[in-house]
């Protein structure tokens, strides 16, 4: 879940911060006033791609920060830095980190659904992941994947140990140099990052060096010093305490603010010392940086493709020299594996085949509640054993088909479904994605608990409106008593069911155009909704359906809640502003 989210010197945006709620959460705002870009700075923070574009004109600069609620129950502080040459630093818990850490951060805390995300159910390969999804199969998916990985590897050494004499003296030649420039190259994940890191504080050395210096000086180290002149202020402080008590709360917080600016004044001074400033250090970063780069654009475009590279390479040189390995040997190994795959396989396949017509009834039951009643959903399986058919999903392949219209045959889902069709099939399977058909799936919190992650979604109403959007907000909202949801729209009837509601504004100050998020009051969401309704010049007909939509949503959800049994007073609660 994501508690507070800060964000300086992004695109438009100059400074915001902003505390998020652990419901839905509504964010509305004219088109282009940055509302996507709040999205994209949750991106940054979980390893999007950062690049000096995305730094605010005229500045050095930006930073992404939030605190998260960890699955495991405690804070996670992550911290994104862009500068203007394109560079980027992450930080977790103030420890530089890797985007590989942050990516594993992203699939543990965060899902986020765009227009984007739509174009996902366009491909049949996507369907059978969706499907063990919500069946609860993903264990027995990964032993499949497993098992097929280990078929692949043997079919390569296989055919590596069928080449002839002369092939394979070439090869392993090959083989050998490339290996052996990785290899003496001693790779690290995550090496280039921190590197880059280090050439940057390197560069600057001799300015970190004086900034330090003149700021532990002016805290602590001369007669006029911050903390001695603070010493004699709170003297005098506590003389006024013991005439007024209306000091004493400031007494009170003392020695937290000396505790402080004492820890502060002692980095200022370690930090200055432990930096080796000399030339030669520097070199040595400059070089080791441009053998990564080399070994990078040369072997896959990334530190992590040239490890991988590297690993393969020694796979490939273990089976080139041969061991005492034989192709006959191979051959029964690869028998053996091949039978472990094909029993991982059935068992993943008989699954899938018990679960389908649930999941396609449970779809049609939740398109029925989205204004397509009647509609038709089945997944289409198709399995083949041969050695030919045989993929990281298994022995079969799937793929979803519908039917809108009533007498219309089932067809292929990307190729009959409108946009606001398309919307609605989504928000289906995200809302079963709350609803697994097993119980105990991990990241699924049980009915009347919480899960910490966090669902986000960026104008995932495309092709929607009216009754359906209605509609649409109630399955959100729903979805937000479970989750963290912060989704963005346009559609009012949606804003309506938030339980906070967030107005973000473009605006100009000076000669600079900046954006803000202001958290909405009562009155405040009433006038957002009437122009989300009636545009800038809304009226008082306007203000009046834009009241009576939100008390119609809040009453709405009132019922729901005290339907799952909730106290009155939790109800409010949960549905105040």
């Amino acid at each position: 879940m994501i508690r507070y989210l800060a964000i300086r010197n992004l695109a438009v945006i100059e400074s915001v911060a902003v505390d998020f709620e652990q419901s839905f959460n509504i964010l509305t705002g004219e088109t282009g006033a940055g509302k996507s870009i709040l999205v994209e700075a949750v991106g940054l923070l979980l390893g999007g791609r950062a690049t000096s574009d995305l730094i605010r004109t005229g500045e050095d600069i930006a930073t992404v920060e939030a605190i998260f609620e960890s699955p495991e129950g405690g804070e996670l502080i992550v911290r994104r830095e862009i500068t203007s040459q394109g560079r980027s630093r992450a930080f977790i818990n103030g420890a530089l980190a890797t985007a590989a850490a942050l990516k594993d951060l992203s699939n543990r805390l965060v899902e986020m659904h765009g227009q984007h995300e739509h174009q996902q159910l366009l491909d049949p390969t996507q369907h059978l992941a969706l499907l063990d999804a919500w069946a609860g199969l993903d264990d027995t998916r990964a032993r499949v994947a497993s098992a097929f990985a280990a078929v692949r590897g043997l079919r390569e050494q296989l055919d590596r140990l069928r080449m002839d004499d002369r092939e394979r003296a070439a090869r392993l030649d090959l083989v050998e140099f490339q290996l052996g420039e990785l290899d003496k190259a001693s790779l690290q994940p995550g090496e280039d990052e921190t590197l880059a890191a280090d050439r940057q504080l390197l560069r600057s050395a001799d300015t970190i060096q004086r900034l330090c210096a003149e700021s532990f000086a002016d805290l602590y180290d001369t007669e006029s010093a911050a903390l001695a002149t603070l010493a004699r202020v709170w003297k005098r402080v506590g003389e006024l305490a013991a005439i007024d008590p209306r000091f004493a709360p400031y007494l009170d917080a003392r020695d937290g603010i000396k505790a402080q600016l004492e820890d502060l004044a002692f980095t200022l001074r370690d930090f200055s010392d432990g930096i080796d400033a000399s030339p030669g250090r520097l070199q040595q970063v400059e070089d080791r940086l441009a053998l990564l780069e080399r070994l990078k654009r040369k072997h896959g475009g990334s530190l992590e493709a040239a490890i991988a590279r590297r690993d393969r390479l020694k796979a490939e040189h273990d089976a080139l020299t041969g061991g005492q390995s034989t192709v006959a040997e191979i051959e029964e190994r690869l028998q053996d594996a091949g039978a472990r795959f094909l029993d991982a396989a059935r068992t993943l396949s008989a699954g899938r085949r018990a679960q389908s017509g649930r999941f396609s009834k449970m779809i049609e039951s939740e398109l029925a509640e989205l204004a397509m009643a009647r509609t038709k959903f089945e997944v289409r399986l198709s399995t083949g054993e041969s050695d030919d058919h045989w993929t990281e999903a298994g022995i079969d392949a799937g793929e979803f088909f519908l039917s809108p219209n009533v007498g219309e045959d089932l067809r292929p889902l990307a190729r009959i479904v409108s946009g606001g069709e398309l919307s609605r099939v989504m928000l289906a399977l995200k809302t079963l994605g709350a609803r697994p058909a097993l119980s105990g799936v991990e990241g699924i919190p049980e009915p009347g608990s919480r899960s910490p992650k966090t669902l986000i979604f960026d104008e995932v109403d495309a092709g929607i409106g009216g009754r359906v959007a209605s509609v649409v907000g109630q399955k959100l909202a729903a979805l937000g008593d479970r989750f963290q949801v912060l989704c963005i729209t346009h559609l009012p009837q949606i804003a309506s069911y938030g339980r906070t509601h967030f107005l973000i504004e473009k605006g100009v100050q000076g000669s600079r155009t900046v954006t803000s998020v202001t958290r909405l009051s009562a009155e405040a969401r009433v006038a957002e909704l009437a122009r989300m309704m009636g545009g800038a010049a809304a009226g008082v007909k306007a203000l009046e359906s834009a009241r009576e939509l939100l008390d119609a949503a809040q009453a709405k959800g009132e019922a729901e809640a005290k339907a799952k049994g909730e106290s009155p007073r939790r109800v409010k609660a949960k549905l105040k502003p």
